[in-house]
């Protein structure tokens, strides 16, 4: 998930704060780990939870300490190379694809290199620099927050290999659910604004806000669920070729797809396997872990479409952001209820949008290497919207703009319908 800021309105508390939090909550989230589980990578796409770890603090070593702290040392200056992951101005890098091999330095050490760093930091905080140094913390937190939801994710992916299914969290049943209808919101559409509106953090592409026309529209008032997910399986949803994009049956034959990822039949029943162990589907949970081309076929199949990421943004501009994210330690989507908010808009699975992840006009990317954060990834790949059940809800705002390949499935990544009014 490369990213990078605009200008933030914080304060020095505040940015100490968030850096204290931040921090923490990795910390947290690796607590009931075993050092066997940090150190697999299961495929290129994803790092082990090590490097992670490792990763976003030489970010604050990287593109703070070293920048502004006389005299500052890292305990060992190879991790520049090893934990590096894409900046080809920040120097040389190991190879993405063997992070997994990269066995010393251990657990213990990189925890060792967290806390070296952590403390050079509060320090600097703590003496109330320049608003580049709060710029750049403000960064590194967000940073290392969708580092922490690719820590998850990435993580589940690994374990997902073991016969064992081993849980990242105790398991939990799911609550008894009833089908929840879904219906339909209209929208006008006219002339609408969208980008972040320059207030507090956001991340380049996020911007400049401009202007868009958008046709009436109609958006569903909730995810698309297993229960309807399900019903294209046993459609042949899966076997159907109209259905699909081309590259999408491509990958459907040469995957062997056949239901989303971590799904399989047990006893006549779906199951699949979560960061709470191998569950039974919830059939009135939002469906989770398909990928856009899936998306897409089952939004022809039902006769709709995605939505564009400017009509899902004026949508959910005035829709308050409360729902299930990754500080709720849920951990997994959940049938709407109380704690969903509004139309399950924000929270519980990341929506696919029909956008291609491009530069808003006039997009322009920062100078040097935090340049490198964005820009040099829009291409091929499609927006998603809204947060997931793995998302820090500081990450999250109208503008937010994730993203990823047409053909990834191991993120957090749902649906919501939409149609032409």
């Amino acid at each position: 998930m490369p990213r990078t800021s605009t200008r933030p309105a914080a304060s020095t508390a505040e940015a100490l704060d968030l850096f204290r939090q931040t921090r923490a909550r990795s910390r947290a989230l690796v607590a009931s780990l075993r050092p066997e589980d940090m150190v697999v990578q299961s495929m290129e796409d994803a790092s082990p939870t090590k490097w992670h770890l490792a990763h976003t603090t030489w970010f604050f070593e990287q593109f703070i300490l070293r920048e502004h702290v006389d005299g500052y040392r890292s305990p060992d200056d190879r991790f520049a190379f090893l934990f590096n992951s894409y900046y080809v101005q920040a120097g040389p890098r190991h190879a993405r694809t063997r992070r997994g091999l990269v066995t010393r330095p251990g657990v213990d050490e990189v925890m060792a290199f967290r806390e070296h760093v952590d403390a050079a930091m509060e320090r600097l905080l703590e003496r109330e620099p320049g608003p580049e140094v709060i710029e750049r913390a403000i960064l590194g937190c967000h940073h290392e927050m969708q580092h922490q939801e690719l820590l998850v994710t990435d993580l589940l992916h690994a374990l997902s290999f073991n016969p064992l299914l081993p849980a990242i969290r105790p398991p939990e049943p799911m609550p008894t659910t009833s089908e929840t209808p879904l219906d339909w919101t209209e929208h006008e559409g006219g002339i609408v604004e969208i980008g972040h509106d320059g207030k507090g953090f956001a991340f380049d592409c996020e911007g400049p806000r401009h202007e868009v026309l958008l046709r009436p529209y109609r958006l569903a008032t909730r995810p698309v669920t297993n229960r309807e997910w399900i019903a294209f399986i046993e459609d042949d949803g899966y076997g159907r070729a109209p259905l699909w994009l081309m590259d999408g049956f491509a990958a459907v034959e040469r995957e062997g797809w056949d239901a989303p990822l971590y799904w399989w039949k047990q006893d006549g029943a779906w199951w699949t396997f979560t960061p709470r162990g191998a569950q039974p589907v919830n059939l009135d949970a939002p469906v989770v872990h398909v990928s856009y081309y899936e998306a897409d076929a089952y939004a022809r199949w039902a006769g709709a479409r995605l939505p564009g990421e400017a009509e899902w943004e004026a949508a959910a501009a005035a829709v308050p952001i409360r729902g299930n994210f990754m500080d709720a330690g849920v951990l997994r989507p959940l049938p709407p209820g109380r704690a969903s908010g509004e139309r399950q808009l924000w929270g519980d699975v990341w929506e696919w949008t029909a956008s291609s992840f491009g530069p808003y006009p006039g997009f322009r990317p920062p100078e040097g290497a935090i340049g490198e954060y964005n820009g040099k990834f829009m291409v091929s790949q499609y927006v998603l919207r809204g947060g997931a059940c793995t998302t820090p809800v500081e990450q999250v705002r109208p503008s937010y703009r994730n993203f990823f390949y047409p053909h990834h499935r191991w993120q957090t990544t749902g649906l919501r319908l939409a149609s032409d009014a």
